[in-house]
């Protein structure tokens, strides 16, 4: 186990030059690695036991466990309802399963597993293809300028070029930032399907499968029900048929165990609470992109936030003369750059650059 999620570290290594927001690789990488836990987890049974266990009279044990794992069981949801120990013997099994329409069958936690290892991809693809959109563009630009430590003649030769490249590069990059926003808000859309996709796949108890959880204190002990054992019941009920020594057709009722579900409840309460906050910062996330865009005076702010020993003046000259993608890569670079050379390279960059029509209309 340790070796399987050992191997999950390389997503989490902090990346020397980054060309990505910090909720960005919140939702790339951790989501991601997040997933990949819980179904590597989840999928090694031998850890947490047996994924099934029936107790059954007059069939082998372990031909009712595949059967009924494979299968489905049952609970009835009327059940949960009533005392246990007095009414029911357990949280939703009651001895009145003739009603076949008052049974719920669960047939999904056999593919708990796959469906996180499936979630987890859907969440790395963004990531995947911003990488394959930026190409190294943001490295080959820094050349190391992000470690101080090189000689002088070196660190002027790279700065030279750098301040050669974007001078020579002018409105050249806005397809660099359009893609970059357009892998942002797939991430957006990717947690909200996923969540109204878990939603179906749980028949509709994903939503409110947290709120439901917070709101369990408030109820009287008397009329709670868990929602954790309704959702991913403990013990549930299976009906297995065979034919007897003379032919007739015998009907067995068995008492499942799933001890996999301990895992699975509390699974899903993390990623139920992880997916609402990560859902709320990608919205928040996805409006400050679109006060840079529809709001160009505020790209200035930003942009001396990146870095304070650059003058507003030269801030707002530079916002003012690049269209959206050079400022956005000039905004990027502030973060992989060595402060005083980004200070240096902005402030040549602000006297040499041309400036825009618009600029030179006024």
């Amino acid at each position: 186990m340790y070796k399987l999620l050992g191997s999950l570290k390389s997503y989490l290594k902090w990346q020397d030059i980054q060309t990505d927001n910090a909720v960005f690789r919140l939702h790339n990488s951790f989501t991601t690695v997040l997933l990949l836990t819980c179904s590597l987890i989840i999928t090694a049974t031998q850890y947490v036991g047996q994924p099934i266990s029936c107790i059954v009279n007059g069939v082998p044990p372990h031909v009712v466990n595949t059967f009924c794992w494979i299968h489905s069981t049952f609970t009835m949801p009327d059940a949960f309802r009533r005392q246990v120990g007095r009414e029911v013997a357990h949280p939703g099994v009651a001895n009145d399963f003739g009603d076949e329409d008052a049974k719920k069958y669960y047939t999904y936690y056999q593919w708990v597993c796959f469906v996180l290892f499936f979630q987890a991809m859907a969440c790395y693809t963004p990531k995947f293809l911003w990488n394959k959109f930026e190409g190294g563009l943001m490295r080959m630009i820094v050349m190391g300028l992000n470690i101080t430590i090189c000689t002088r003649e070196e660190k002027e030769a790279k700065r030279d070029a750098l301040l050669d490249y974007l001078i020579k590069h002018v409105k050249r990059h806005k397809l660099y930032a359009i893609r970059y926003w357009a892998c942002e808000v797939l991430c957006c859309i990717n947690i909200i399907v996923q969540m109204y996709l878990m939603n179906r796949f749980f028949d509709g108890e994903f939503l409110s499968y947290g709120t439901n959880i917070m709101k369990l204190s408030d109820v009287p002990q008397e009329q709670r029900v868990d929602p954790m054992v309704y959702v991913f019941p403990r013990v549930t009920k299976c009906t297995f048929h065979k034919y007897g020594p003379s032919g007739s057709l015998q009907k067995h009722d068995s008492l499942c165990i799933l001890p996999l579900n301990i895992v699975n409840e509390k699974t899903y309460v993390f990623i139920w609470f992880w997916f609402w906050i990560l859902l709320v910062l990608l919205i928040g996330l996805i409006v400050f992109r679109g006060c840079i865009i529809f709001m160009p005076k505020f790209r200035p702010r930003l942009l001396n936030a990146r870095n304070r020993m650059i003058p507003m003046e030269i801030c707002r000259s530079l916002s003012r003369k690049l269209d959206i993608g050079d400022w956005w890569l000039i905004y990027m670079l502030g973060r992989n750059l060595d402060p005083v050379i980004y200070k240096d390279v902005m402030s040549e960059f602000a006297k040499q650059v041309e400036p825009s029509k618009h600029d030179r209309a006024k």
